[in-house]
């Protein structure tokens, strides 16, 4: 299935095929990849195992997939689904930019897209979580419109509904 690449005012949200998934995996860049200083990170590499592990277990999930954050064509981290939306249909949502990309705001652009992207494939809605002293984290999900619904002793739990 060929999915589309998504452009935002200053970013592309590649989606990963198989093939450079398991570069990621191996942390080997191949022909055509420009991957920017750190990258991958353990979080790339842990999303990357997960969607093969999907395609092998349920095939290819649309665009329910990581996707490569570039800036200038180069790859400064990852986005993605962790799978298909479950049973009442909500996706849960994962990212990551290297050390050097982050505090530009990158990591909420790249959300802000991924969510429209969620809707237009017709989701009830999108989760994430992220630890609590994950200041950071808790700002992106904000700044892209979700919202947090609960805390636990490690985490806090962000929501958006369509």
């Amino acid at each position: 299935m060929k999915i589309e690449p998504v452009a935002t005012a200053r970013l592309v949200l590649h989606p990963l095929g198989e093939a450079e998934a398991e570069r990621i995996v191996a942390r080997q860049s191949g022909t055509g990849d420009r991957w920017g200083e750190g990258y991958p990170e353990d979080g790339d590499v842990r999303a990357a195992t997960g969607f093969l592990n999907g395609l092998a277990e349920r095939g290819d999930p649309g665009v329910f997939r990581p996707y490569g954050i570039r800036v200038d064509g180069a790859t400064v981290g990852g986005i993605g689904f962790h799978g298909p939306p479950d049973e009442i249909g909500v996706v849960t949502v994962g990212y990551g930019l290297t050390p050097a990309a982050r505090g530009r705001g990158y990591a909420s652009e790249a959300l802000r897209a991924l969510i429209e992207v969620a809707r237009v494939a017709g989701v009830t809605g999108v989760k994430g979580d992220a630890d609590l002293d994950n200041v950071a984290s808790h700002r992106v999900m904000e700044a892209a419109g979700m919202r947090c619904v609960a805390q636990d002793a490690q985490l806090r739990h962000f929501y958006l509904g369509f």
